[in-house]
């Protein structure tokens, strides 16, 4: 693959939404025509965090980001590179010339009406258009993306999740909000009420969905998935704590998961998170839940 040359599209990438997706089509479009590798560019945290000093609470890790990329757009690379001090303070031109095309083999480039890179955020898409031409490579810029008269953007989409409107966000991003990890020890509880759960963690960095219950599919290592209730918050009923904890009640599924990765796909917000008067009554509005969930994915 390195001996091979690459139309590369370049971007964050966050959540991969449907702006996105129109850069890694295209990209593959190029790819396909001129016989090259269709290729991904992104770093492994927002620009903006180390730039501002303010952390930039994520909607994927660059995993999830790589796998988004590769299953839905089949981008058959995808570069997660560092952000670090001496990548912001690299010319926008030695960027392009040095990196993408010298060390990537780019051959064509891809980029968003909106995309700004190198020092200072000097490089833009206009700048990147005749650099390439001067290289004697390709390069497209994507117009923005708009649903419903609003541009599709991570920063709209960060706040559709934390704001609970699971199914909007799902609109924006086209296709489900996705998070992995792996299986961990919980307190067993869901076991005495009569649902085993699977407690997972929301990686560092990573934005964490409004406080409640959503409909979810759990896509386990095999491959198989399940309909699942997944709880986000700090489980008031159960905890005193404030450690936010994300667990799962996968339907139908009996076996033992501890140590193996979960990825979630979020479809829809139920109800917000909240105290119950007993354990009975948290155990009754569970299986509400899990009906409204059969129901959800048998319509």
């Amino acid at each position: 693959m390195e001996n091979k040359n690459r139309v590369i599209a370049l971007g964050f990438f966050d959540g991969v939404h449907l702006g996105h997706a129109a850069l890694l089509k295209l990209c593959r479009q190029r790819a396909e025509e001129l016989e090259a590798i269709p290729a991904a560019f992104t770093f492994d945290v927002s620009p903006s965090s180390l730039i501002l000093k303010t952390p930039v609470p994520l909607l994927t890790t660059p995993r999830d980001r790589a796998r988004i990329m590769k299953v839905l757009y089949g981008m058959e690379d995808v570069i997660v590179a560092h952000y670090d001090e001496q990548m912001m303070h690299t010319p926008w031109r030695d960027f392009v010339v040095d990196y993408l095309v010298g060390q990537l083999r780019a051959t064509h480039l891809v980029a968003g009406h909106d995309f700004h890179f190198g020092y200072r955020g000097e490089g833009d898409p206009q700048k990147l258009q005749a650099l390439c031409a001067e290289l004697g490579i390709g390069c497209d810029i994507v117009p923005r993306v708009e649903l419903e008269g609003i541009t599709v953007s991570s920063t709209y989409i960060r706040t559709l999740i934390a704001q609970g409107e699971m199914a909007r966000a799902v609109q924006f991003l086209g296709h489900p909000y996705v998070f992995s990890d792996t299986v961990a020890h919980g307190k067993k509880l869901g076991t005495t009420l009569g649902f085993p759960t699977v407690n997972l963690h929301l990686p560092e960095g990573l934005l964490h969905p409004a406080y409640g219950v959503y409909i979810t599919e759990a896509v386990l290592e095999d491959g198989n998935s399940y309909p699942a209730v997944t709880n986000v918050g700090v489980r008031p009923t159960v905890d005193d704590g404030n450690s936010v904890t994300v667990e799962s009640f996968l339907l139908h599924f009996h076996g033992d998961l501890y140590g193996q990765e979960v990825r979630l796909h979020f479809h829809e917000f139920i109800r917000p998170e909240r105290k119950f008067s007993s354990l009975e009554e948290l155990r009754a509005e569970v299986m509400r839940n899990v009906a409204q969930t059969e129901a959800y994915f048998n319509s």
